[in-house]
């Protein structure tokens, strides 16, 4: 008989229903009306809790750039600067704090899925978005840009855990064919921060001089949701407790014989150190991960670099470069949704990659080698909708392909530790000598695409033959014999 987390951990108990030898769980059944309600429930208190978290987590990054741009970067002892209260971004400096974030925060990634399943991730989740939520704060009042970069650091180490964590925390909690939608939805407010963090440095522009504070100070006095989420988030399906108002133990135990029928992995095996890491000599994961890797190099690429761009390259001045930022990202939010519901329909997710990247590699030659400003800003539409859309197609991808809890945590920690490592790229692609065309840049940013292409047909190519291999009985996937197949 095949037990959750113990007794211990409050978690739920099989002991009342069917579990046979291949590990299918006979739940309860629900009418298709009370289905829908179940997931409608459950896509509230978490899809869009955690995004919205995320949403603040991706301000808080991207704020450095808006920041730079609203007068970070000026020398406060040149006197046309002085109310700036800069803090003289000359050369490397700002490449330097803005990649000095990505080494703690790939480190701590790989850890950070055990742990979250040890403190659960109320408490996990929330800890860590408060603290880091006071660390942005601090920023405001800093007066070096060598403190800046050290708080950097910290603020690396404390945001390690959370999107791994999340990646995790959403595929416990849906069958392969369900999470594209919801990783798209939960990415989608990501991008919203995105769009909406140069509207908001834009409008906090005009606090200049307000206590004394240059402007760029007010853009880290942001928000966080630390409070809301350790009151709402909710823990992995296998650990419910009667404090979950908003599903019975019975629906709990429906979510869980689902996703056991769709992959059989609902049930957690007791951790192990060994199991845990030998999920790394499965050369797929390091495919996966190497994907995420060159999305990330051109996403944190935009991030940190897009209002520096419109500004140099497109020639809008200082509030125009924060305000047409927003709408590529805006235009990203829909193109993701789409191919996540097309993915999840259609049951695909390789050619649904190779489809961004085809957008991405059309967009940055009409950036980069165009001279007409609307095309060229036509072309940041297609180069972000592109790479950004690919982030929650990867998660999925990757979520699909993935059995067994410990290997799926691993994986969930290299996919995003890798994501770290492209963002170390992404901080350094763009540099302040290659303005205003950046043409080094745009080069490493097409590598990144083309690169991703050659891998997803790779792994297509291998799917497809272990899949005809598997339905002829050969050979099973994943080590089980219950049809389960790869999504191509």
């Amino acid at each position: 008989m095949a037990h959750g987390p113990d007794d211990k951990t409050g978690g739920v108990s099989y002991d009342n229903y069917h579990t046979d030898s291949n590990n299918d769980i006979d739940g309860p059944e629900f009418t298709p009306a009370e289905e829908k309600k179940i997931w409608r429930r459950v896509d509230l208190r978490l899809v869009v809790l955690i995004g919205f978290m995320y949403c603040v987590s991706l301000m808080d990054r991207a704020n450095l750039s808006n920041a730079k741009v609203a007068g970070m970067e000026s020398d406060p002892r040149d006197p046309k600067f002085k109310h700036e209260q800069g803090l003289n971004l000359i050369g490397f400096r700002y490449n330097i704090m803005s990649l000095v974030f990505f080494p703690p925060y790939i480190i701590f990634q790989i850890p950070s899925t055990v742990i979250v399943r040890a403190l659960g991730p109320r408490l996990h989740l929330g800890t860590i978005t408060l603290l880091w939520g006071s660390v942005m704060v601090a920023m405001a009042f800093v007066n070096d840009w060598q403190v800046m970069a050290g708080m950097r650091v910290l603020l690396g180490i404390l945001e390690a855990g959370f999107f791994p964590s999340c990646v995790y925390l959403l595929s416990t909690w849906y069958t392969r064919y369900e999470m594209g939608k919801r990783y798209s939805l939960f990415y989608i407010l990501g991008c919203v921060a995105s769009a909406f963090a140069g509207l908001l440095a834009y409008g906090i522009m005009s606090l200049q001089g307000k206590a004394n504070m240059a402007a760029w100070r007010w853009i880290f006095l942001t928000i966080f949701m630390a409070l809301l989420g350790y009151a709402l988030i909710v823990g992995f399906p296998d650990q419910w407790k009667p404090s979950w108002h908003f599903l019975s133990e019975r629906e709990v135990k429906y979510v869980l014989s689902k996703v056991n029928e769709d992959r059989g992995d609902a049930v957690v095996e007791p951790f192990s150190m060994g199991v845990y890491l030998r999920s790394a000599l499965d050369w797929k994961i390091w495919c996966y991960a190497m994907i995420f890797f060159n999305n990330t190099t051109v996403t944190y690429g935009l991030a940190y670099f897009l209002p520096d761009i419109l500004r140099k390259s497109l020639h809008y001045d200082q509030k125009m470069s924060q305000i047409m930022g927003a709408p590529p990202y805006i235009a990203a939010g829909v193109v993701m949704y789409l191919t996540g519901w097309i993915g999840d329909k259609y049951q695909i997710r390789g050619p649904i990659i190779i489809f961004n990247m085809i957008l991405s590699l059309i967009g940055i030659p009409l950036l980069g080698w165009t001279t007409n400003g609307s095309v060229r800003y036509f072309g940041i539409f297609l180069l972000a909708a592109g790479v950004n859309a690919n982030i929650p197609v990867t998660m999925t991808y990757q979520a699909n392909n993935i059995r067994g809890q410990w290997k799926r945590a691993f994986c969930s920690a290299t996919l995003v530790g890798f994501g770290g490592i492209g963002g170390i790229a992404g901080s350094l692609v763009f540099r302040a000598q290659d303005a205003p065309a950046y043409k080094p840049g745009l080069f490493a940013c097409m590598a990144c695409c083309i690169l991703n292409i050659v891998i997803v047909t790779i792994l297509t190519l291998n799917f497809t033959k272990r899949n005809r291999d598997a339905r002829a009985g050969k050979k099973f996937i994943e080590g089980a014999d219950d049809g389960f197949l790869y999504t191509i």
